[in-house]
């Protein structure tokens, strides 16, 4: 009987992109989604991890995603927005290969922006503002997805789970990073749901015909609901626009609309917003990060819990001790990476 496996970040990072490299990724993909999923992993972001390898291998067969695209930066005169053309390969090349041009711009100008056109998205987003957050930048990042949710009051899917991240940079410590989606939960969550045989709690779905529902795959069926009713509805309404519309890219419709299911990894663009915190205060009185840490240790001295605690404590724990992977999960990936 085999056992459950402990592996570095390097090393899990290096299995997976065998397995994706066996599939016929290019190297800028399968290295770029290695280290994602193996980002995950570490960080006990399960539905995230190795969860994802099969809805990015049957997105690259159904061609709905080009495992051997890349990504290109397109020519710009120097302004604060810089645009990647992902060529409908997975967004995590393209961030890699537009992220230092987007902190050299956002050092320069005090803020600016990057565009990712034409990109396959499957992870969570704070892997991109943690990418800002190294440079010691602010960052927001956010994109659609394919319509799964309805609107505040509505019955049927219109907006995407539209997740929206936002990192601050903390020298010397973990930086402070929220990610979330603007439904309910995530859709990956309400599928771990569905293959755990467990009930959703009240208040997240609604089942084909627009009733609420507990039934994961009712819910799967039938469409999310936005977290705090109309707020969650506004925000979401707010990425379709800006990480959408704004950007010449495929709205959660749209993207619906061309791919027709949800089962494949949703065609879209993703925004990236960076901003030079001590650009922003000059001439004003106090370190802006000195002052972000008062609010912090504020927040903490009441009790609270900063967002992403449990992530980086995960992330220390592997650090030290490695990543632990399930004999199952072992096995998969080698079954993957032989064929």
């Amino acid at each position: 009987m085999m056992e459950d496996v402990t592996l570095s970040f390097d090393a899990l990072a290096d299995r997976v992109r065998a397995v994706l490299e066996a599939a016929g990724f290019c190297a800028a993909q399968a290295g770029a989604l290695a280290r994602v999923v193996a980002a995950a992993e570490r960080d006990g972001a399960k539905s995230h991890g190795l969860y994802r390898l099969d809805g990015m291998l049957a997105s690259a067969r159904a061609g709905v995603v080009d495992p051997r695209a890349e990504p290109a930066l397109v020519p710009d005169d120097g302004t604060a927005v810089i645009r990647v053309n992902a060529g409908f390969g997975f967004a995590p090349a393209a961030l890699e290969l537009g992220a230092p041009l987007l902190a050299e711009r956002a050092r320069a100008l005090g803020i600016a922006a990057l565009v990712v056109n034409d990109c396959g998205h499957l992870s969570a987003l704070w892997p991109e503002v943690e990418l800002m957050t190294a440079q010691g930048l602010a960052c927001l990042a956010m994109c659609p997805s394919y319509s799964t949710v309805a609107p505040a009051g509505g019955t049927a899917p219109l907006l995407g789970t539209n997740p929206f991240a936002f990192g601050w940079p903390r020298p010397g410590g973990d930086p402070y990073v929220f990610d979330i989606a603007t439904s309910v939960a995530a859709r990956g969550e309400i599928e771990l749901h569905r293959l755990a045989g467990k009930n959703l709690p009240e208040g997240w779905a609604l089942d084909p015909e627009g009733r609420p529902t507990t039934d994961p795959s009712q819910a799967l069926a039938g469409a999310m609901l936005p977290f705090g009713g109309h707020k969650g509805s506004a925000l979401g309404t707010m990425i379709e626009l800006l990480g959408a519309v704004l950007i010449g890219d495929l709205t959660s419709r749209d993207c619906l609309d061309r791919i027709r299911t949800t089962t494949l990894s949703p065609i879209h663009g993703e925004l990236l917003i960076a901003f030079a915190p001590e650009v922003f205060a000059k001439g004003r009185p106090g370190d802006p990060f000195a002052r972000a840490e008062v609010l912090f240790e504020a927040i903490v001295g009441q009790g609270a819990r900063l967002p992403s605690q449990r992530r980086f404590t995960a992330r220390a724990r592997s650090a030290a001790e490695g990543i632990r992977l399930s004999a199952a999960e072992v096995a998969k990936l080698d079954a993957l990476a032989n064929g």
